[in-house]
């Protein structure tokens, strides 16, 4: 049996119920022109009940938007870009503007490619995102028709960057493992090459003092594991607690401690960087780890861009967002409330 099509609400239909014009019916819709609060909420009852949806093309037209959003990265693996293209997805989807996601890889003619696609969609704005704060993408987004905001990568100094505060997040991690009495810190992390392992380190030293001690190495569990064997093997007195620079670290150093018989927490507390859940949930124990706040940065990215395209003013510049401990078993200690 054929099912017939649903027949498409319009507005004359939600005017009708309503008891107003088409024009006052639009105006309600829209939240523009003078009427009482009374008739725009009656307006927009009868609009629900009826289950209209305002034609985006239309709209559009009348607003001159095409109420999308493109999100640009060279983050392939989507280990920083998805969460924060949820955060993005959350602050605009109430405001009936829709996320598309084009990913660049390294690629210059690549990521030329998809803008131009993006200023022939007439997206109202852009976000770039990356998978490190102090590379640019291999594409100039400057004096485009649209505003641009950066977030989790580098921008322009005039342009509007967001980035989570890492040395924020370095400090409350080692503050939490001096609370919980722990005294000889060894900080294991990645590539002296990169901004955000400078900024944690440089918190970590501030927080240690003299005989801070860093391990740079790679992005990995297998230096993990080397680092622990280099510590271990030291005549020196061994750490009780370890502060990795990113969670695959941390389950690296995690695995190489049980292999050697030292109990984590009991004999040494360990804390990572990132909340990478696949990750950090899997550890045993599993880990206590500095969670980046990447989909509220998302979130923070989608409300600006929204603004600029508005014709509202945002003041360009590097904004820090706040990271948060996450509490697991790896450390030992009580669970903030």
């Amino acid at each position: 049996m054929s099912v017939l099509p649903t027949k498409r609400v319009r507005i004359y239909d939600v005017a009708q119920a309503a008891g107003v014009s088409v024009a006052t019916a639009s105006k309600a819709l829209n939240d523009t022109g003078r009427m009482t609060d009374e008739t725009r909420s009656r307006v927009k009852e009868a609009a629900s009940s009826l289950g209209f949806r305002p034609n985006a093309m239309a709209r559009g037209l009348i607003q001159r938007r095409s109420f999308t959003v493109g999100l640009l990265t060279n983050d392939t693996y989507g280990r920083f870009t998805l969460p924060l293209m949820a955060g993005v997805s959350e602050a605009l989807v109430d405001q009936g503007v829709s996320v598309f996601l084009c990913a660049i890889e390294d690629d210059p003619a690549l990521a030329k490619i998809h803008v131009d696609a993006m200023l022939d969609k007439q997206v109202d704005g852009i976000i770039a995102s990356g998978k490190r704060i102090d590379r640019q993408l291999p594409v100039d987004l400057t004096n485009l028709s649209v505003p641009v905001v950066y977030a989790f990568t580098k921008g322009p100094d005039d342009a509007v960057s967001l980035v989570s505060d890492d040395a924020e997040g370095s400090g409350e991690a080692v503050e939490w493992l001096q609370s919980l009495g722990r005294q000889r810190i060894v900080h294991v992390t990645g590539p002296k090459t990169f901004a955000s392992v400078e900024e944690r380190a440089g918190a970590y030293r501030a927080s240690i003092g003299e005989g801070a001690r860093v391990l740079y190495g790679t992005w990995s569990e297998q230096w993990g594991h080397e680092a622990v064997a280099q510590l271990w093997g030291e005549a020196a007195e061994k750490p009780d607690a370890i502060f990795c620079g990113n969670d695959q670290i941390a389950r690296g150093v995690v695995d190489a401690l049980r292999e050697r018989g030292v109990a984590v927490p009991g004999d040494v507390s360990v804390v990572g960087f990132d909340n990478w859940e696949i990750v950090a949930a899997a550890t045993r124990p599993p880990l206590t780890t500095i969670d980046m706040n990447l989909k509220e940065l998302g979130r923070e990215a989608g409300r600006l861009v929204l603004a600029l395209a508005a014709g509202e003013t945002v003041e360009p510049g590097i904004r820090k967002l706040p990271c948060q401990l996450v509490i697991r078993q790896s450390c030992g200690g009580v669970p903030r409330s």
